[in-house]
């Protein structure tokens, strides 16, 4: 019995808090503070998300997005939709540090499909592809000068296996649980005195 072929992917924290927010985000900003004053380049990025046109499920970030202190889950889905339209105008003259920003927005998006075919991880294999093939413009803002030990981008090659033989990985996604604990328990610690609570947090569940 091999305990490890139980274990699925984790699609919340490897890939959108990993490899989204804590990696490819992160390198972006080290990058264009390269390429435009460091003191300024927060404030574009800024002035990028303000200015996106208002649309149906489209999220409206205001003028205040990079000093956000604590995000959610659907925070950073909301931001993947809209990244890559948003830092394009940034990224002008260098294409290939775009192409890794749509490889890394296309897989995500793609993994968060309800169900796959053998076209949809085709289409996942050749956005990974073109990760592996640029992801080394993020070299020189590793302290290490070395990508190969980050498990989160090393789990980036799990996923398509992982989905053939236990399908789309929204079935044992954490956010899930995520989600049910905002429910059942802050908004039952909400409606209590504070005194007391977890009787209170009972009673509030069963009604």
């Amino acid at each position: 019995c091999n305990i490890y072929a139980s274990m699925n992917v984790n699609r919340l924290h490897q890939l959108l808090k990993g490899v989204f927010k804590y990696h490819t985000l992160e390198w972006m900003v080290d990058f264009l503070e390269d390429i435009y004053d460091a003191e300024k380049t927060l404030g574009l990025i800024d002035e990028r998300f303000f200015a996106l046109p208002r649309f149906s499920d489209i999220c409206q970030f205001g003028d205040k997005l990079t000093g956000v202190k604590q995000w959610t889950g659907s925070k950073y889905k909301d931001m993947l939709k809209v990244c890559l339209a948003a830092l394009a105008p940034l990224l002008k003259g260098h294409p290939n540090h775009l192409k890794l920003l749509k490889s890394v927005t296309d897989f995500i998006l793609i993994v968060g499909y309800h169900s796959h075919t053998e076209t949809t991880l085709r289409y996942l294999q050749d956005a990974l592809h073109s990760i592996s093939r640029n992801i080394h413009l993020f070299l020189p803002y590793r302290h290490n000068q070395s990508i190969s030990k980050i498990p989160k981008i090393h789990s980036l090659f799990d996923y398509v296996e992982c989905i053939k033989e236990m399908g789309s990985p929204d079935n044992s996604d954490t956010e899930v649980s995520k989600a049910i604990h905002e429910n059942l328990f802050k908004d039952g610690y909400r409606t209590s005195n504070k005194v007391g609570y977890i009787l209170q947090m009972l009673r509030w569940e069963t009604r």
